[in-house]
């Protein structure tokens, strides 16, 4: 199967620098490389800072790599041609967290839903209607909806609403931003079951973002667990969410699993700052594992089998705590 989209090796840094201020610089990824393969979902986990913004930044071509490189079906991005980049820009689409923010409220549905269409400049009038009808129906809204504005929609409404527009140009590859994160509870399951019924329908590829590793683990194919801007963990899904072996995924997971969030945070510590990296591994701080080795050298990701990759020097050795499971299929998740 091959890959929509590829990270070799990226860097991205920021220099901070002022009047009398001494220039720093924050590494804010260190060594990413990820494949996300047609018609699969990679999920990107962690908590805020870890990363997963400024990855998707990337993606998205709003920010350049310091280094490394990024394909879009096996070419460099960097090498497209004009028409190319138009097209990588029509096919890689993005469903953000907030629906209430993300929509224009001075645009009606049918507008904000047709916009990407009448950009390009590509489809008559008649043309722009009937795929609006035709993705309306497939998100589940009503057709009269057309010319009501986002004000008069709920919060499940709206994200349709969102996917709509993001899914109305076919894209190969669309980015979900916490999709279901500023949603009530109660309509989070109906999100989640609209994406997964899309994909299967549509073999679109999804790149899954949240710090919520159980709603990343209903929908995705591969989990890469980012922390301080590195890729401490990835795998298999059922890999990353049954046979865990780094102590930063433990601490994800049992966070899910107690939802408890405050108690695990007050347990852990801090993340270091981007300005001030701490030697070796940057979760040894944080981490009750800890050793000398860990403090001391930073840890590699190496592959512990099966594709299965860890960054933790004792990752074949620790006994990680026993945590309660996270289901996959979640009640509220159900189809």
């Amino acid at each position: 199967m091959s890959n929509v989209i590829e990270l070799k090796n990226v860097d991205k840094s920021y220099t901070n620098s002022g009047f009398l201020k001494k220039t720093t610089c924050a590494h804010i990824l260190k060594n990413i490389s990820l494949q996300v393969e047609k018609g699969t979902t990679l999920g990107l986990v962690g908590e805020s800072g870890s990363g997963k913004t400024t990855t998707t930044r990337m993606i998205l071509r709003q920010e350049k790599p310091t280094n490394g490189e990024l394909f879009y079906e096996g070419k460099n991005v960097e090498e497209l041609t004009k028409e190319e980049e138009e097209e990588y820009r029509n096919n890689v689409q993005v469903v953000f967290q907030n629906p209430y923010s993300s929509l224009n409220p001075k645009m009606r549905v049918g507008e904000i839903i047709a916009e990407p269409l009448v950009i390009t400049g590509k489809y008559n009038k008649e043309e722009i209607k009937k795929r609006v009808r035709s993705i309306m129906e497939k998100v589940g809204l009503a057709q009269d909806y057309v010319e009501r504005f986002p004000s008069e929609f709920s919060g499940g409404q709206r994200q349709r609403i969102a996917i709509a527009r993001a899914l109305i140009q076919n894209p190969q590859l669309v980015i979900l931003d916490e999709p279901v994160s500023a949603l009530d509870v109660s309509v989070r399951g109906q999100i989640m079951n609209l994406l997964k019924r899309l994909q299967e329908k549509n073999k679109t590829t999804y790149i899954f973002i949240s710090h919520d590793i159980a709603t990343v683990g209903f929908l995705s194919d591969t989990i890469a667990v980012m922390y301080f801007g590195t890729i401490v963990e990835y795998g298999k899904t059922e890999d990353i969410l049954e046979n865990y072996r780094h102590p930063y995924t433990e601490m994800l997971i049992s966070s899910d699993s107690v939802r408890n969030l405050s108690e695990a945070e007050e347990e852990s510590g801090e993340i270091p700052s981007h300005y001030d990296e701490p030697k070796g591994c940057p979760f040894a701080g944080r981490c009750k594992y800890a050793t000398d080795e860990c403090r001391n050298v930073t840890p590699q990701l190496k592959d512990i089998g099966d594709g299965h990759k860890v960054a933790c020097h004792n990752a074949e050795s620790i006994t990680l705590k026993s945590v309660v499971k996270i289901n996959r299929r979640k009640p509220e998740y159900q189809i």
